[in-house]
């Protein structure tokens, strides 16, 4: 009699297996040293592209993962547009099947036991990334471009942390032979400043950051293709592509939109005013009140989520952005919230969707009110009940110049218009 069954965690061995294959370039594939012999296959849509533009006869510069330089980037383009179309569906499943049953199967069950038990493959997409890059002719442009859109938008998106490996202090302003991300590697230093600048939602990531010298590059990462809710089957593998390309230009429209903010004439005016929601009337919006300010400063943050996000989302982002409770800030006072900005067309809800979204023109619009209460106004008043500046700081950039200037300015209009600062009524 057998006694004291227990539950035993068994180990088994992966092997990896390095295939260069003429289409598709560098392929991995893991496969598992036990029945069922569970594989995943690793492909690269860069090498695939590589491949397919040599075959076309187009001229490219390529380092690592990156193309650097590209004689026809209109053509190198609908090479890439192929993979989102349906023809992908059957190379993929070729050249998955080309190699993982000659290849790699055949350690643990050949040929002849593969054929007598037909033993087949079906497969599924796990997880995708898709990039858009944008390449610069000079490397110093593309630099100030992007650490001035990462200045303005971390604190509006609610990024926490930004990864920088520091390097050297510029970029070149014209191609080098002798910097590379190649070199980059072996010395394990990088030769300028990288910068990541990345924003989770869920099982969803978004980021943007410098490629080499002259490329600067935003992805949206899938870890989990359940979370696109199309389905995770081969046959879905376009529809995967074209949602992940989709949140890409929602990704950038968010950045640009939230890194120039636009005041439209009469917003002002119009926002304290009762507005309606159908036949409901709702109440107006009150940037002096921090609640309102800070759910403003929220619905920005999540300006960027590529499904849109609900009223949950809401209230767990403004509690952690102001460190409030779930009593203090509910999900009801979320709801309410985004009623008053759906009143004056800063939210909307398509159909009859639970979640919301933030057109680009509403964007720029929430940008600089927050901006211009926060960033303008308050340091602008507070700086003007001081009647003298300290001595200046060590570092003095071109935005504290700016403020300066206009308190000086603003001093002096207080004045002439008989505005007492509660320095000189103290």
């Amino acid at each position: 009699m057998i006694r004291n069954l227990a539950k035993k965690k068994a180990f088994v061995n992966h092997y990896s297996f390095h295939v260069m294959d003429p289409l598709w370039g560098h392929v991995t594939i893991k496969m598992s040293g036990h029945p069922p012999f569970g594989a995943q296959v690793i492909l690269n849509g860069h090498e695939y592209v590589a491949c397919a533009a040599r075959s076309a006869g187009i001229a490219f510069t390529k380092e690592g993962n990156c193309f650097t330089a590209v004689a026809d980037p209109q053509g190198l383009a609908r090479v890439a547009d192929t993979l989102s179309q349906q023809a992908t569906i059957g190379r993929l499943g070729q050249v998955c099947d080309r190699w993982i049953y000659s290849a790699c199967l055949c350690f643990g069950l050949d040929l002849d036991d593969q054929e007598a038990s037909a033993f087949r493959y079906s497969y599924s997409v796990y997880q995708v990334e898709y990039s858009r890059n944008l390449l610069f002719e000079v490397g110093g442009q593309m630099e100030r471009v992007f650490d001035t859109v990462v200045d303005r938008t971390r604190s509006r998106l609610d990024v926490p942390t930004l990864r920088t490996m520091f390097g050297t202090k510029q970029r070149p302003r014209i191609k080098t032979r002798d910097l590379s991300p190649r070199l980059g590697v072996v010395i394990e230093t990088p030769r300028h400043d990288l910068t990541l600048f990345k924003v989770h939602f869920g099982l969803l990531t978004l980021k943007g950051y410098t490629k080499g010298e002259h490329v600067l590059r935003f992805e949206a990462i899938v870890h989990n293709t359940r979370a696109l809710g199309v389905g995770r089957t081969l046959e879905r593998f376009p529809d995967i592509v074209t949602r992940l390309g989709a949140m890409v230009e929602r990704f950038c429209t968010a950045l640009d939109c939230v890194d120039v903010g636009f005041i439209p004439d009469g917003t002002l005016d119009q926002l304290p005013l009762p507005s309606q929601i159908g036949t409901t009337r709702v109440g107006g919006i009150d940037l002096n009140r921090p609640r309102m300010r800070s759910a403003m400063a929220a619905v920005l943050a999540l300006s960027a989520a590529p499904e849109g996000f609900t009223v949950a989302d809401l209230a767990a982002r403004v509690q952690a952005m102001t460190g409030r409770s779930e009593t203090d800030y509910t999900s009801r006072q979320a709801a309410y919230d985004l009623r008053k900005l759906r009143g004056k067309q800063l939210v909307v809800k398509p159909g009859r969707s639970r979640r919301y979204q933030v057109p680009p023109d509403a964007a720029r619009t929430m940008t600089a009110l927050v901006v211009l209460r926060d960033q303008v106004i308050g340091p602008i008043l507070a700086g003007c009940r001081v009647p003298m500046r300290g001595r200046r700081p060590t570092t003095w950039t071109a935005i504290d110049a700016d403020y300066e200037t206009l308190r000086r300015d603003m001093v002096a209009l207080f004045h002439d218009l008989g505005i007492t600062t509660g320095a000189a009524a103290a």
